[in-house]
């Protein structure tokens, strides 16, 4: 058995002298180790007595602090709660919910966070970056049953009601994002094929289900199917509107939006043929038979009283407090085995002096048979804070001394404690070697305590039950070979963020690489900076012996720096230099030059901050599809590229799988919709990976090169998202047209206003231009005598319509349009009946025109038509 455990940093290894444009790296680090598979406690979503209870929201830092968007959420889950009781057929509901607030908002009386954060959030409530977009969505990359990442709704989303009219209510949305989050289904729509053929040239919509009625909209008027097709090719512009009063029930993965929409589509109602991701992915089951496969329904049961209802929704209100950390660091006889030691410091090192975020409090703690305290709790304010931190990291080991990881660990909690009485939100990270060390003496306090545990594992003789700390307290998992060109704690240090989710106040590793170079030769390293880094910019070399490389480094403009220009730290056997202000944006080439006696490992980091707000960095997220493997069973590996929330394409992305003993492997992934990959194009990059030659831990980096020819997708959505609908066909079956000489009486008294007698006008379908002829001449007496007794501005009428349903229900007034009378002067030769006659007359050809543009107006009005939006199928409807 072997156990998968994620994630690290994303770093690159080239073969020398290859030229490699890096931007935004992170990687993973993939353990594989002999140890039973545990459940994630009081970190996870749970599912008890048919409620989903520790559902976590998680609000994005940057998003503006305003406080009806929680009411907003609460109202979402719990018009959700019922609908989702409903459509499970009386199974499950939501219970207990959580709501994190960030630490950007004002304190109020909100709970301490323990576990939770924004980077473990089940829904995350974030603004896309640079674009104006509130499409709701599911980051789902696994196959068909399996669980997606997370949902992503937009504050708009959630405060915006004008978008329940393109999107449907918002407790409805969130059960359709609900199931492809839990459940694993997909869309049943197809943006991209929203028609297919069938039978003998017969046009059929993707959907599902089949009963749903529509008609065909072509060119902005109603038309045939038989329009929409030229030469069996769907014409440019055409598209299908369902009708807003339907009596099909199916299906919530295809329009949620429509009120009679309240269950799945199940095998009596699914359309087999529809070209979509639900048939593609799911082998053409339907979505509720795949549903009632899952782990939740095989042991949740309807609720026996038929008449009862779940109780409400509760929430839990959290904000997270200061940010502490704990380095309990193994200083035991094996670490002066291979440089551990060594390399752990100058790990540690670079965690303090560049990756912890400003305004973190850091404390240290080191252990051999029992703990030591190195440093407590200080906050980082500035760099001079960060060197008095690492001042007080460990230099030697202690000989002959065994290893006690209880004792440190317990230490370490007594210094985070000693700051406010409590571990909550805390994080420890342990790095140890020690292979008899026996955690499950202290396992239940680490658990209880509230803190967050990474583990490091250096070396390949570490116990193999390590593992379950992180595991039990939702922290990351990371093993570090002894190989000496092995960058891999640079790497791990380097994943561990604060979990808040700003990138912008996150440090991007841009390189981390290792080779070992021949006596008098040399290595040239290449990393692009790109427009979106520059702060804060930090080269680190690391070397194996005594003496440092020859080092040139080279800026875009050509500026060179040397050897002498690198802070350089000989026992510590590393050199850094920190670019001043914001680093020039282009290609940095760094060469070193193997000066020493003997060939030796060289090692090289680098590190950049964003420099501009509005434009948020590549950044690489990586994964794997499970934390436990059996060989020969393999593993996917997974990479997301993406720049904010958007994806980015045709990169080149490689794994290196680096086992405990042995060479690294590498593996190069795609985004082609094919083998591990189920979607194509989507910023995911997947492949299996089988060649696991031992049992044990095994680290995984991933490199993406970004070359120029990449490009982003700034428009798209990634994941699964419920339909955008731009329309809906409604029974509109009169009109009220009125009018008056005043403007503010049409607008502010619309019902009191002149009526204009049009019986024998009859509403066409939506998107049907429509001419109604009166003049004022047809008005009786009385009413012209209305409405020339009201005061106008000048010789101006105004008009204005709504529209009627059949139980009388109308829509909401249209715009209101102006119209010019033409007075001629008074004679004796024509009669005040003539006169209003002709009056009439010369304002008919005026009416005609604004007439007919006020029904049309009225039409998408009441359809709840919105301003002109794009749309992924590139249509629209006027």
């Amino acid at each position: 058995m072997s156990e998968l455990g994620y994630p690290g940093i994303l770093s690159s290894m080239p073969k020398r002298n290859r030229l490699l444009l890096a931007r935004s790296l992170k990687s993973l680090i993939l353990l594989v180790v002999l140890s039973p598979e545990l459940l994630l406690l009081g970190t996870s979503l749970q599912l008890q007595d048919n409620a989903y209870d520790g559902l976590l929201f998680a609000i994005h830092p940057r998003v503006s602090e305003d406080h009806n968007l929680v009411p907003k959420i609460m109202g979402m889950i719990s018009e959700a709660s019922s609908y989702l009781f409903n459509a499970t057929k009386r199974r499950v509901y939501f219970g207990n919910v959580k709501i994190l607030i960030p630490d950007t908002w004002k304190a109020h009386n909100y709970s301490q966070a323990k576990w939770e954060s924004y980077e473990k959030a089940n829904i995350i409530i974030a603004d896309w970056y640079r674009k104006w977009r509130d499409d709701p969505y599911t980051l789902q990359y696994r196959g068909c049953g399996e669980e997606g990442q997370y949902i992503h709704l937009t504050p708009n989303f959630l405060l915006n009601d004008n978008l329940t009219a393109i999107y449907g209510p918002r407790g409805r949305v969130f059960v359709h994002e609900w199931a492809h989050l839990r459940w694993g289904v997909f869309d049943e729509y197809n943006n991209e094929k929203p028609f297919y053929m069938a039978g003998r040239n017969q046009v059929k919509v993707t959907r599902c289900s089949s009963d749903l009625t529509s008609i065909f909209v072509c060119e902005k008027n109603i038309c045939t199917q038989e329009n929409c097709i030229i030469h069996n090719l769907f014409k440019e512009g055409c598209m299908f509107l369902h009708n807003n009063t339907q009596n099909a029930t199916a299906s919530i993965m295809y329009m949620q939006s429509l009120s009679s929409v309240v269950e799945f589509c199940n095998a009596s109602t699914h359309n087999q043929e529809a070209p979509n991701l639900q048939n593609q992915l799911c082998s053409l089951r339907s979505t509720w038979d795949v549903i009632m496969d899952s782990a939740d329904f095989r042991k949740s049961l309807p609720l026996d009283d038929a008449a009862a209802l779940p109780p409400p929704p509760t929430f839990s209100l959290l904000q997270t407090g200061d940010r502490v950390i704990c380095l309990v660091l193994d200083v035991s006889g094996k670490m002066a085995e291979a440089d551990r030691l060594l390399r752990l410091h100058q790990a540690a090192e670079f965690y303090l002096l560049q990756v912890v975020e400003i305004h973190t409090y850091v404390g240290i703690v080191s252990f051999g048979s029992k703990g030591l305290v190195r440093a407590l709790p200080r906050q980082i304010r500035n760099h001079k804070d960060r060197r008095q931190l690492s001042s007080a990291l460990p230099t030697t080991v202690i000989a002959n001394a065994g290893v006690d990881i209880c004792s440190g660990l317990r230490m370490g909690l007594q210094v985070i404690e000693s700051l406010h009485g409590n571990a909550y939100g805390s994080v420890i990270i342990l790095a140890t070697s020690g292979g008899d060390g026996d955690i499950s003496n202290c396992l239940s306090i680490m658990i209880n305590s509230g803190s967050t545990i990474h583990t490091i594992a250096l070396g390949p003789f570490v116990a193999k039950n390590l593992e379950e700390l992180p595991t039990l307290t939702g922290g990351l998992k990371f093993f570090a070979s002894d190989r000496a060109s092995s960058n891999s704690l640079i790497d791990a240090f380097s994943r561990i963020s604060s979990g808040t989710g700003d990138i912008f106040r996150q440090p991007v590793q841009l390189d981390s690489t290792g080779e070992i170079i021949d006596i008098h030769q040399y290595v040239r390293r290449t990393v692009t900076i790109d427009g979106g880094l520059g702060n804060d910019t930090v080269f680190l070399v690391m070397w194996q012996t005594s003496g440092p490389p020859d080092i040139v480094l080279q800026d875009p403009s050509g500026k060179k720096y040397f050897t002498e220009d690198f802070n350089t730290n000989p026992g510590l056997r590393s050199s850094y230099l920190r670019i001043p202000e914001t680093a020039k944006t282009g290609p940095w080439t760094c060469l070193l030059n193997n000066t020493h006696s003997s060939r030796q490992a060289l090692r090289m980091a680098v590190s950049s901050s964003a420099s501009d707000d509005a434009q948020p960095p590549i950044t690489v997220t990586a994964r794997v599809n499970e934390a436990v493997t059996h060989f020969p069973h393999p593993v996917i590996i997974y990479a997301d590229v993406k720049q904010g929330f958007h994806p980015v394409l045709e990169a080149n992305v490689t794994a290196v799988i680096e086992p405990e003993m042995g060479e690294p492997v590498r593996l190069e992934l795609f985004d082609d919709g094919a083998g591990a990959d189920i979607i194509k194009n989507d910023g995911i990059y997947s492949r299996y990976f089988f060649s696991f030659t031992v049992n044990g831990r095994y680290s995984l980096k991933v490199h993406v090169c970004q070359e120029n020819h990449s490009r982003r997708l700034p428009n798209s959505t990634p994941g699964s998202h419920a339909m955008y609908v731009p329309g809906y066909i409604v029974n509109a079956a009169s009109y009220e047209i009125r009018v008056s000489k005043s403007l503010q009486k049409i607008r502010d008294d619309f019902r009191n206003a002149l009526l204009v007698n049009i019986s024998k006008l009859t509403p066409q379908p939506a998107g049907s231009r429509e001419t109604f002829v009166f003049t004022l001449a047809l008005l009786t007496k009385q009413r012209q005598q209305q409405l020339d007794g009201e005061t106008g501005e000048g010789n101006s009428i105004y008009l204005a319509v709504r529209a009627l349903d059949e139980a009388f229900l109308t829509g909401p007034v249209s715009n209101i349009v102006q119209a010019a009378l033409f007075v001629p002067r008074n004679t004796s030769s024509v009669t005040a009946r003539e006169f209003l006659i002709l009056r009439g007359v010369v304002t008919a050809v005026g009416l005609i025109a604004t007439i007919c543009l006020i029904i049309l107006v009225a039409h998408c009005t009441l359809s709840r038509k919105k301003k002109s939006r794009k749309k992924d199928n590139r249509t629209k409807l006027l």
